[in-house]
C-alpha cells in the first residue's frame, strides 16, 4: 500500500486514535471522566449526584475494582474518584495521579453523599449521564457511543456544549468502513514503521510491563500463574499466559496504565502481549513484531466495528483472533494463512458472552487467545472450518459480517438479560 492511498492514512489515524492509554477499567474510568468534568464546571464539591447509566454500561461497572481508590466497586467509586481526585484533561487517565488523602476521601464523600445511580435506556448501547448538584445550582454532563466523547454539557438550564447524536454512529472519528482484511495486510507489510513505531511501542512498554505485574504480584484469581504452573516450557501457553495476567493486574485494582483497542483494555492487552511474547521469544526482528501488532490491531477493530463498543459478545473473542492472525504472520503465513486462522478462531469461540469487567475475563482472554494460535495450527495442517459451518460464511468478510450481525443484533437480548441477571431484577 502507497503512502499516498487514501486507506494508508486512515490506518495509521485508525491505530493512533484506537491505541490510546488507559488506567483501569475504561467504563468506570469513562464515569470518572464524566464526574470530573462535571465537578470542574460546578466549581464546587457536590452534596447530590445522579449517575444515569445504560444497561451495558452498568454491567461492565458493576463488580470491577476502581483504581486508586483501595479497592472500591462500582458505579458511586467511580463517580466519587472523579469527583475528589478526577484530572478531565487527561481523559482516560483521569484518575491516574490520586494521593492518600483524595483515596480517603474518596470514601469519606461516599459515606456522606447521596449518589444516586439510575438504569436507562435512550436506544444507546454506550450512554451515561452525571448529574451534580449544589444546593441549587447543577451541571450535566452526557458521553454516549465511546469512552471520551461529551457530547452534552450543561449547567443551571444554560446549555455549554451540545452535539447531535445521531443512533451509535462515532463522529469525530475515521471511517472504519475503510477497513478490510486484505488491505490491513497490504498495509501491515509495507507501512512505513516510522509512521507507526511511536503508537504500537507506546502499546508493547505499557502492555508488557502490566502482564509482567500480573504474572508477578496476586491479583483476582492469578489465571495467569495458574496457567504457568501447568506448562512454562511453552511458548503457547506464555503467550495465553501472559496476556490473562495483564487482566488479572487490570481488573483487580493494579494501578498501571494499559493501551486499548476498540476502547477495552483487555482487548488492547490480547490484541498485544501474545505477539510480543511470540515474537521475542522466538528472536523475530522488531521491523517484524511491530508489522504482526499492526495486523493485529486493525483485524481487532475490523471486527469490532460492526459488533459496537459495548455488547453481549466478548471483545476479547476479537481481539484473540486479531492476535491468532499476528503469530500467523510472524510464523512466515501469508494472506491465506491469516484470514483462515481468523476464520477458524472465530468458529471457535465466537459464543462467549460479556458478563462485565471483572476477574474472569482473564481466563476468557486465555481462551481467546488459545483459539486463534489454534486456529492457525490448523491452516499449516490443512484444517479449517468451511462457509455453511453455522455463523462461518464463503469468504472472510462475509464471516465478520455475519459474526458483527451475531454480536450486535442477535445478542441483543442476551445482553438484556445478563444485565436483569447481575443487577437482580
Amino acid at each position: 500500500m502507497k503512502k499516498s492511498d487514501v486507506k494508508y492514512e486512515a490506518y495509521v489515524n485508525i491505530l493512533k486514535e484506537e491505541l490510546v492509554p488507559a488506567m483501569g477499567c475504561t467504563e468506570p474510568i469513562a464515569l470518572a471522566y464524566a464526574a470530573a468534568t462535571a465537578r470542574n464546571i460546578l466549581g464546587e464539591l457536590p452534596d447530590r449526584v445522579l449517575v444515569e447509566a445504560s444497561g451495558s454500561i452498568i454491567k461492565n461497572v458493576k463488580s470491577v475494582i476502581v483504581p486508586n481508590t483501595n479497592h472500591l466497586k462500582g458505579i458511586p467509586a467511580a463517580a466519587a474518584a472523579g469527583i475528589i481526585a478526577g484530572k478531565p484533561e487527561k481523559e482516560l487517565e483521569v484518575i491516574a495521579d490520586v494521593s492518600k488523602e483524595q483515596a480517603k476521601a474518596v470514601k469519606e464523600f461516599l459515606d456522606c453523599t447521596n449518589i444516586q445511580v439510575k438504569h436507562i435506556d435512550q436506544g444507546i448501547t454506550f450512554d451515561i449521564i452525571v448529574t451534580l448538584y449544589k444546593g441549587e445550582s447543577f451541571v450535566k454532563v452526557r458521553i454516549a457511543n465511546y469512552h471520551t466523547n461529551i457530547v452534552l454539557i450543561e449547567k443551571n438550564g444554560e446549555i455549554l456544549k451540545e452535539v447531535t447524536v445521531e443512533g451509535e454512529n462515532e463522529e469525530g472519528l475515521t471511517d472504519r468502513s475503510l477497513l478490510n482484511m486484505k488491505d490491513i495486510y497490504d498495509f501491515a507489510e509495507t507501512v512505513d514503521i516510522e509512521d507507526i513505531r511511536e503508537v504500537l511501542g507506546r502499546q508493547i512498554q505499557y502492555n508488557m510491563s502490566i502482564a509482567e505485574e500480573g504474572i508477578q504480584g496476586d491479583y483476582g484469581a492469578n489465571v495467569g500463574s495458574v496457567l504457568l504452573s501447568m506448562d512454562s516450557q511453552s511458548l503457547f501457553v506464555k503467550t495465553k499466559a501472559m496476556a490473562a495476567a495483564g487482566s488479572d493486574a487490570r481488573m483487580n485494582g493494579c494501578e498501571l496504565p494499559v493501551i486499548i483497542n476498540s476502547g477495552s483494555g483487555n482487548q488492547g492487552i490480547t490484541a498485544s502481549v501474545p505477539v510480543v511474547v511470540f515474537a521475542r521469544a522466538r528472536g523475530i526482528s522488531e521491523e517484524k513484531m511491530y508489522r504482526a501488532l499492526a495486523l493485529s490491531n486493525l483485524t481487532a477493530i475490523h471486527q469490532k466495528t460492526p459488533i459496537g463498543r459495548l455488547s453481549a459478545y466478548c471483545g476479547a473473542v476479537s481481539a484473540g483472533a486479531g492476535a491468532g492472525a499476528g503469530i500467523a504472520y510472524l510464523s512466515g503465513g501469508d494472506y491465506e494463512a491469516v484470514i483462515h486462522t481468523v476464520v477458524n478462531a472465530l468458529a471457535i469461540v465466537s459464543g462467549i458472552v460479556c458478563d462485565g469487567a471483572k476477574a474472569s475475563c482473564a481466563a476468557k482472554i486465555a481462551f481467546a487467545v488459545e483459539a486463534g494460535i489454534f486456529g492457525y495450527q490448523m491452516y499449516i495442517n490443512g484444517q479449517e472450518f468451511k462457509g455453511g459451518d453455522g455463523i462461518v460464511m464463503k469468504g472472510v468478510e462475509a464471516t465478520l459480517k455475519s459474526v458483527g450481525r451475531l454480536g450486535k443484533q442477535g445478542m441483543k437480548e442476551t445482553n438484556e438479560e445478563i444485565i436483569r441477571i447481575m443487577i437482580g431484577e
